[in-house]
């Protein structure tokens, strides 16, 4: 096909660096309608208006190829223009049976899950329910028009003239959602459930900290109670990780038994947004001022790392008291690459010590069908150093374990599955379920269970906690027919 450009537009500058020409994008698209070029009349359907100027938005920039085809360039990170991945953008004036193709041609990774069928998601004003694209309409290849970078296209057919339809490259989960969220647990005024400011951003959005265990412990952790400490979305783009943190304290926060239990004897911790700014800004990788916060563990500044530096004060003074049991670190985050959920953890020169640390994801595996042991690896990579799971597995004493516990962005594989299934936003949070109960397995706390069987959570409870529009509670304790389907399958991968 001929590519028609726009005379200013600048395509295949040949700079030597990463970013290549789009290294001037800073900002997103504002209402932006891209009509044929030299075209000056009234604008009409059809003519497209680009929008990112929006919470998580991000969409740097729109070029006309033809009325059919559009190229679309992500806007680098702020203050770091290495990483762009993420996009969420909004598409308007449109004409019913409009047929469309959307390459976006400046992703900065190579390697993608989108080489194995994974595609953005997509919802329009009248069907708010984010779904994925048909994987036959998308498409991942080099591309000799923009330098043989990587671009991802898709088609896409718009059906409703009135309708604003919105894309992104997984489900978002903005910072405002997280406060509502936050504000809702609030208003049911749960007795174990204490919710505080940590901190502050650059930016001065909330650094919020969740303590759940039974009321009357909440001050007294030297009455022998482990402590479990979580966090979530250092890295902004990987929105799956707050719908996995949300699985966790939807169930810790519930009336299920096993709730019950590990409220009695274990205090969480839970930090759901590492990285408010990153999040609010549409960022993949970095904060405001272009930092990975994973990488400055070691030493992070108050002023250019405060949410990093709040958090690492916390865990400091937590580790330094007699009276704490700190025994796990989990960070929750998404992969690009790999399928379903997995760990990775530390190396240790003690064997023993090596055999415990790989019991909390044996028994996720257990629990989880989504979760993979084979993809489960411990490293001590370099760089990976100043990670939180490598700073505070090197702080914290030998009864304590760190992890970072990823899922896929796009799909998972079961035993006995030929096809991988695609996550959605409540089999994300059905897997944070499923950590949160893997607490009662490690603690060996079944015997406090009545049969020892955990029964399903209430459909009734999963609508309200999670807002799972069908209610289906395909909850966290599995029944016997779930077990005898696995013994019947093989033990999970």
């Amino acid at each position: 096909m001929e590519r028609k450009m726009e005379e200013n537009t600048v395509r295949d500058v040949e700079t030597g660096s990463e970013t290549g020409g789009e290294d001037a994008l800073v900002g997103n698209v504002n209402k932006m309608m891209v009509s044929p070029p030299g075209y000056s009349g009234a604008p009409r359907k059809g003519h497209l208006v680009f929008d990112a100027c929006f919470e998580s938005g991000n969409l740097g920039r729109v070029d006309y190829i033809s009325e059919f085809e559009f190229d679309l360039f992500i806007r680098p990170d702020t203050c770091n223009p290495r990483f762009r991945v993420w996009f969420n953008f909004t598409v308007e004036n449109v004409r019913e049976t409009q047929r469309v193709i959307f390459n976006v041609v400046n992703f900065s990774k190579t390697k993608s899950l989108y080489r194995d069928g994974m595609s953005p998601v997509v919802k329009s004003t009248s069907r708010p329910k984010w779904q994925r694209l048909p994987a036959k309409n998308v498409y991942y290849y080099r591309c000799p028009d923009h330098r043989r970078n990587y671009v991802m296209s898709f088609a896409f057919c718009f059906d409703r003239e009135d309708d604003v339809y919105q894309f992104a490259y997984c489900y978002p989960y903005t910072y405002s959602r997280l406060q509502h969220y936050l504000a809702s647990l609030d208003r049911r005024n749960l007795p174990y459930l204490q919710r505080e400011q940590l901190g502050l951003s650059v930016q001065q959005r909330r650094l919020d900290l969740l303590t759940i265990t039974n009321s009357d412990h909440h001050q007294s952790p030297e009455r022998g109670k482990k402590l479990v400490f979580l966090t979530a979305r250092v890295h902004p783009g990987e929105s799956p990780a707050s719908f996995i943190c949300q699985g966790v304290i939807d169930f810790l926060v519930s009336q299920h038994p096993v709730a019950q239990i590990l409220r009695d004897h274990v205090i969480f911790k839970i930090v759901p947004m590492l990285n408010p700014d990153g999040v609010y800004l549409g960022n993949y990788r970095c904060s405001l001022m272009g930092f990975d916060l994973n990488r400055h563990w070691q030493d992070p500044s108050p002023w250019a790392h405060p949410t990093l530096h709040a958090v690492k004060q916390l865990i400091v003074q937590m580790n330094q008291d007699p009276r704490v049991s700190l025994e796990f670190y989990i960070d929750v985050h998404a992969h690009s690459t790999m399928l379903n959920g997995f760990m990775y953890g530390n190396v240790f020169e003690d064997e023993e010590r090596v055999h415990r640390q790989a019991v909390f994801p044996r028994l996720l595996c257990q629990n989880a069908p989504d979760f993979s042991f084979s993809n489960t690896s411990f490293n001590r990579d370099v760089v990976k150093a100043g990670t939180g799971r490598r700073f505070l597995g090197g702080l914290l004493d030998d009864t304590s374990y760190c992890y970072t516990l990823e899922v896929s962005f796009y799909s998972y594989m079961t035993a006995g599955s030929t096809a991988p299934v695609p996550y959605t936003e409540e089999t994300y949070m059905k897997l944070g379920r499923n950590v949160a109960r893997t607490f009662l397995d490690y603690y060996k706390l079944n015997n406090l269970i009545k049969d020892n069987r955990p029964i399903h959570i209430q459909s009734s409870e999963l609508k309200s906690h999670t807002g799972d529009s069908n209610g289906k509670g395909n909850g966290v304790g599995r029944d016997t027919a779930d077990r005898e389907r696995e013994k019947s399958q093989g033990v999970r991968h």
